[in-house]
């Protein structure tokens, strides 16, 4: 590997709930370098959120996102000619990225909404245990339970 891997940077927290999570959430709705229409997005969710639920928003996101984040996912490893799916233990800050990407593909697959609108409702149903972003965890976590059997060709 040539020259320095690159430095993970530190997020500062946002200026109104003060929470590090809400900020990357905040960082990976926008699009195109346009931060305070994210951060309008984010916050109008979390407002509907409060309404909605009658708690407090950051609750229910954090619930949101601990019942987003995968345990174990599987990876693919080539051994003797054959493809194995193998389960593996997921990172932490891979955990949370995960978590974000299936709350935010999910919420941008609705139609006929805005967008705070549509990801309060899936913040909402995932901090129910519902929706589609804890759908596609619980998927994750079948087909690294049906692959168990391969787990050790990760000890390699």
């Amino acid at each position: 590997m040539r020259g320095k891997s690159a430095q993970i940077r530190q997020v500062l927290p946002d200026y109104k709930y003060g929470n590090v999570l809400v900020s990357k959430l905040v960082n990976y709705v926008m699009k195109d370098g346009k931060k305070t229409t994210a951060e309008r997005i984010v916050y109008d969710a979390f407002e509907i959120m409060a309404k909605k639920t009658k708690k407090e928003a950051i609750d229910v996101f954090d619930e949101a996102m601990k019942n987003v984040m995968p345990s174990v996912e599987i990876r693919s490893r080539r051994v003797g000619g054959a493809n194995y799916q193998i389960p593996v233990p997921v990172r932490s800050e891979r955990r949370v990225a995960l978590a974000y990407r299936w709350i935010l593909e999910s919420a941008r697959s609705k139609k006929g909404k805005p967008m705070a609108q549509k990801l309060a409702n899936e913040l909402i149903l995932a901090s129910q245990g519902e929706g589609d972003a804890v759908k596609k965890k619980m998927e994750v976590q079948r087909m690294a339970e049906a692959n168990k059997a391969f787990a050790h060709f990760a000890r390699r």
